[in-house]
């Protein structure tokens, strides 16, 4: 090899070994957050976040997207985030961020935020003992007035886990039977609140068990 060559090759490996960490330093954050994507075509369309850094994230959507194609999406407690999409997967598709150098540390602020915050609700969630109630089922109010059914997974003094098809955004305020509460995240079958007032843990098992109304305020 010639000095030329070994000198390219030593430079070649220096910028290989400073890409390399780069990469491992963009940690995902697996989270759902629901939101919307803009085409290039400038149509838009319901999405799902997967899973996000602040080199990349993956959504899924029943729109498909094209590789090399540039997305703009948004999401709750994020924001606005665009990029070219580098990988397709079945019912959605991951891109490559784009943005400054300060749009980056803004989202890795957000995404630690983001990530604490999950840490604490199951922390809270594992506090308070959960119970899978004999009666399930149970009316939900969302906001404007609408009023659905729904299941009880389980329940504790601060919170509950709700099946339904309706995914209110996080941080919103619904009344789960007479009780209100606010979304704090979303799973597969529906998402899950925590209630405004901690409940007095007989009262919400009667409640829950027999269909007795329990007093909104009542403190354990």
């Amino acid at each position: 090899m010639s000095p030329h060559q070994m000198s390219f090759a030593r430079r070649a490996q220096g910028v290989l070994s400073r890409i390399a960490p780069d990469r491992r330093r963009h940690k995902r954050l697996s989270i759902t957050l629901f939101g919307r994507f803009m085409r290039e075509n400038k149509q838009e369309h319901p999405c799902r976040l997967v899973d996000i850094s602040v080199g990349g994230a993956a959504i899924m959507s029943s729109a498909p997207a094209e590789i090399g194609e540039r997305v703009v999406a948004y999401f709750d407690h994020v924001g606005g985030i665009e990029g070219i999409v580098v990988r397709l997967f079945d019912g959605g598709f991951a891109f490559r961020i784009n943005a400054t150098q300060h749009k980056r540390e803004k989202l890795a602020a957000q995404l630690t935020w983001l990530a604490n915050r999950a840490e604490m609700n199951e922390a809270d969630g594992r506090r308070h003992e959960r119970i899978a109630p004999a009666n399930g089922l149970s009316s939900l109010q969302l906001a404007e007035g609408i009023v659905l059914s729904c299941r009880i997974i389980d329940v504790s003094i601060s919170g509950a886990s709700v099946a339904t098809l309706a995914r209110p955004d996080i941080g919103s305020e619904v009344v789960l039977g007479k009780l209100r509460a606010r979304v704090v995240r979303h799973h597969a079958e529906g998402f899950g609140v925590r209630f405004i007032d901690i409940q007095n843990p007989a009262a919400l098992r009667r409640y829950f068990d027999r269909g007795e109304t329990v007093a909104a305020g009542a403190k354990a």
